[in-house]
């Protein structure tokens, strides 16, 4: 009786593991949404953890809208660890990524879970500002990148552009 149990389960698993190779393609896994969820919280929190509800889903948005344009890297995490090499330079698409310090800096939780609400409500509810459907490219107000790009909106600190 046992051996037809473990006759069974082991079948089932098969069937399950070859269900999963033969996925449509856009399939995405649990476990790799999860992993999505993770990449774009760390993200609006090192990118806009003290600007309001709105530029945090402004900074998300951006990210995803990156994401569909499909130029700036595969997926959200591709997206987000995006490097390139200009004049033998690393650049990084969002600053915090090439900084070393917010891998010591310590996590506010409070705006770590408003991060984390912030991710949950772009990723998988798919929640957007009209607004800012063309944006690709912000900045803090304080820099001046010298971009020559059309402004779209202002929120919080960032200015966001269109390509």
């Amino acid at each position: 009786m046992i051996l037809a149990v473990i006759a069974v389960c082991n079948h089932k698993l098969a069937e399950l593991r070859s269900g999963i190779d033969s996925m449509p393609a856009g399939y995405v896994t649990a476990q790799e949404k999860i992993r999505q969820l993770e990449c774009l919280t760390r993200n609006i929190y090192w990118e806009a953890a003290s600007e309001p509800f709105e530029g945090k889903v402004a900074v998300a948005q951006v990210t995803m809208n990156r994401v569909a344009h499909g130029k700036f890297g595969d997926g959200v995490c591709g997206v987000i660890y995006q490097k390139n090499v200009f004049y033998e330079r690393v650049i990084c698409q969002f600053s915090w990524v090439c900084e070393t310090t917010h891998k010591t800096r310590p996590v506010y939780p409070p705006l770590w879970a408003e991060s984390e609400l912030v991710a949950k409500k772009v990723l998988l509810e798919n929640f957007r500002l009209p607004g800012l459907k063309n944006a690709l490219y912000y900045h803090a107000d304080y820099v001046s990148p010298g971009w020559k790009l059309p402004k779209i909106d202002k929120i919080g600190r960032h200015i966001f552009y269109g390509a």
